[in-house]
């Protein structure tokens, strides 16, 4: 099996992470562009931990400028075979309160401007996104944030919507209606590629607000954000640090096929392949496409 590396992607907030030993930066040269900052490479306890700002050190990206696809193939060519994503978001239930951190295990896309995916012209993938959360690495976040006495709740549909703006009104009372309970700007397209990269993925999505919908409290803002955020930051970098210290030194096989995603995924004949964009995707799918 393959040796386990714990990937994490920093939101809004969580722009380094404390308790790693031994950091180097890595800036990764990525086909696809441009990753959001360099890796920081290092150890929590045994466990090698590849971390990224996913806008950056300073907050320079707004959502929609991230290059999602140039951060999960350096995160790829780092090593990485699971990635936890750390994630500001609101939330559309009473009972989840700013300050707790959802588990979310389904997501609704509303995202326009993104490249979602690593293949297109040239050669077609087709992966599942029916289950985009590995349960392993999701249980593992459960038990590490009920260790540390940490609000964790599992499961929850979260919605990406494209921002940068917030929702008006109308959409947070739509989307509370739909029944999902938490909504960001950040994790799609970023799962979506995660799985075509057979890297293992889940998300802490670290509540900061009642999005809009709420009567009893104020439209969000950002100076609301970032009061919660801070505190959320400290408690996110005691969990990873917990996942971390208890991370198996192998990679645990995913019982929903993340990392084995494009094993019947491409379509396209090999005659047909365009020899660019197969060079482009030398890390991402280099295990099914060097056969």
């Amino acid at each position: 099996m393959a040796r386990a590396v714990l990937g994490v992607i920093g939101g809004s907030g969580v722009y380094d992470l404390p308790g790693m030993e031994d950091v180097r930066e890595e800036r990764v040269v990525s086909p696809w562009g441009e990753p959001s900052d360099a890796l920081r490479i290092g150890r929590i306890g045994q466990t090698e931990v590849v971390f990224l700002p996913r806008h950056g050190r300073g907050h320079r990206m707004s959502p929609s400028d991230i290059n999602y696809r140039a951060n999960i193939d350096a995160m790829k060519r780092a090593g990485v075979t699971d990635i936890v994503s750390l994630s500001a978001c609101g939330s559309f239930k009473e009972e989840l309160a700013p300050g707790c951190f959802v588990l979310v295990d389904q997501f609704v896309d509303r995202t326009h401007k993104r490249e979602s995916s690593f293949f297109g012209k040239g050669c077609v993938a087709h992966v599942s996104m029916a289950h985009p959360v590995g349960p392993r690495l999701q249980e593992r976040l459960l038990a590490a944030g009920q260790a540390e006495g940490i609000d964790v709740r599992k499961d929850g549909t979260y919605v990406c919507m494209e921002g940068p703006q917030f929702s008006s009104l109308a959409e947070s009372v739509t989307y509370k209606q739909l029944g999902y309970d938490v909504i960001g700007m950040t994790n799609m397209p970023e799962a979506k590629l995660a799985r075509e990269a057979e890297i293992t993925y889940a998300t802490v999505a670290m509540v900061t607000d009642y999005d809009c919908w709420h009567p009893g409290h104020a439209a969000v803002d950002v100076a609301s954000v970032i009061a919660v955020v801070k505190a959320n930051a400290s408690n996110a970098a005691r969990l990873v640090a917990r996942v971390a210290r208890d991370f198996p030194a192998e990679h645990e096989s995913c019982p929903v096929g993340s990392d084995t995603a494009l094993e019947v995924a491409i379509m396209t004949a090999p005659e047909m392949r365009d020899p660019a964009l197969m060079a482009k995707l030398d890390a991402v799918a280099g295990r099914v496409l060097s056969r």
